[in-house]
């Protein structure tokens, strides 16, 4: 029997701002622990929360990019389940009314568009971190009241490549609209999977399991893959998935039982009586979004107009850093298939071999190019261009000012290379009958040549051309 499965994501979002969700605590990942905290998220008597405008202005920011309709009227309400990562014992979340609703997302996958519902956006704040010994637990309260926004698909997925890239998809979204770093591997986005299987010609939906916590878009893909193998195998076998919440075990790449779920939770929602309704003006809800930096789709479809194909343009938006310093290159220099070129290839490599990122890389963009351009005109070959970039890198200075001092400058100049063509043909006759003898090699040789005789600084390119129309006719004077 065929099997289909239903699969629905929640997706945890911890957004970048200055401060936490309802403290003025900095909002920072990898200090000291307990070293960022406030009497607000440590849940002492008398300390009231004030929501963070910041967060606020990025919910709405990814909202739009979702296509969800906005609410104007922001709620609150208090999830009064025991939080044991909590201080104060419950969360703050969004539960009735959410500040986002109603929205979809459309990914393409082999040339065909999938639409994804997206059934909510709403905004809370983040639980505090948890270290589990043998006799003890730790708790380290400096991402308690971290902002999160998550993100509710409806079930509107069926493969686990088709959940990998509405993952993706989010995780570029809240990236590049400058929201969220998008970390998985840091837990700055998480997603929790539900997954259930039916047969083919049922309309009921089979019973639903869900996989905590996967930490990156390729986990999220094998959990899910390994999860409809295993429920299909139970239904085959004549037995009965249970509702239960799984993890994802990297080691033995399958799904592991945390818990069984029997009946649903009662959070006993209420409206958080400390934070009364905020309206949020036109005005806002213009500004957050007027003001939101361009979005990959938006590069993408800019950069193939200035020339790059459509998997150079993907590539290029995969890491946002680097296209920061592209579009900024952009401004002095408009071949974007030569920039395109190095920086996914010599910058790139610069960086990999000096255990580098990208956002390591601050050259100045106007060098750069610079460089490039003196490459594009010939004064330099290639090769030398990549020197000249390494020094660059060491100590900033205009290029031709290391061209000089490297005495790396090429002569391009055709009949002054003629001339030397020339001489090189006198004085080395065998290659030359070899050549016409049908031995390409010596074409290497005499070029090689040339270059020996001009000390390196003749335009190999050039001399190549030239030599080779003078060997066309040479002997038949």
């Amino acid at each position: 029997m065929n099997y289909i499965a239903t699969i629905g994501i929640e997706i945890h979002v911890e957004m970048k701002t200055k401060s936490k969700m309802f403290s003025s605590s900095a909002n920072v990942f990898g200090e000291d622990t307990n070293t960022k905290v406030s009497p607000v998220d440590m849940g002492f008597p008398g300390a009231l929360p004030i929501v963070n405008e910041e967060a606020v202005r990025n919910a709405i920011r990814v909202s739009h990019a979702l296509h969800m309709k906005i609410d104007q009227e922001i709620w609150f309400d208090r999830k009064n389940y025991f939080y044991s990562d909590l201080p104060k014992g419950y969360q703050i979340t969004q539960q009735r009314r959410p500040i986002g609703s109603n929205g979809y997302l459309d990914i393409e996958i082999d040339g065909e568009i999938h639409h994804i519902r997206i059934e909510r956006l709403h905004m809370e704040e983040d639980t505090c971190k948890q270290l589990h010994l043998s006799d003890c637990s730790l708790l380290d309260y400096n991402r308690a009241g971290t902002p999160l926004i998550e993100i509710v698909s409806c079930p509107d997925m069926h493969t686990g490549e088709e959940a990998s890239r509405y993952v993706d998809a989010i995780r570029s979204i809240v990236i590049y609209s400058d929201v969220s770093d998008g970390k998985m591997e840091e837990g700055s986005l998480r997603c929790d999977v539900n997954v259930s299987i039916r047969p083919e010609n049922s309309d009921v939906l089979g019973t639903k399991v869900e996989i905590k916590n996967l930490n990156s878009t390729s986990n999220v893909e094998k959990a899910i893959n390994y999860e409809i193998k295993r429920q299909t195998a139970i239904l085959e076998s004549k037995g009965v998935v249970e509702q239960e919440t799984r993890r994802y075990d990297e080691t033995r790449r399958e799904t592991m039982l945390m818990r069984k779920k029997t009946d649903a939770v009662d959070y006993k929602y209420f409206t958080e009586p400390n934070i009364p309704p905020i309206k949020i003006s036109d005005e806002f809800v213009h500004d957050a979004i007027s003001t939101t930096p361009e979005l990959a789709e938006s590069k993408i479809a800019r950069y193939r107009k200035l020339g790059l194909s459509l998997q150079e343009a993907l590539q290029m938006v995969q890491d946002r850093n680097l296209t920061l310093y592209f579009d900024e290159c952009l401004k002095y220099d408009d071949d974007a298939k030569a920039l395109w070129n190095f920086l996914l290839v010599e910058v790139m490599a610069y960086l990999n071999k000096r255990g580098q990122k990208s956002e390591d890389f601050h050259l100045n963009p106007k060098l750069l190019t610079s460089l490039l351009k003196i490459i594009a005109r010939k004064e330099i070959s290639y090769a030398q261009g990549r020197k000249v970039f390494e020094a660059m890198c060491e100590k900033e200075e205009e290029p031709s000012i290391i061209i000089e001092r490297l005495g790396l400058k090429q002569n391009s100049n055709e009949d002054e290379l003629k001339a030397l063509c020339l001489e090189v043909l006198n004085e080395n006759p065998q290659s030359v009958n070899d050549f016409k003898a049908g031995k390409d090699r010596a074409l290497g040789f005499l070029i090689g040549q040339a270059m020996k005789k001009s000390k390196g600084k003749a335009n190999a390119q050039m001399v190549s051309s030239i030599l080779s129309e003078l060997l066309k006719t040479w002997g038949n004077q």
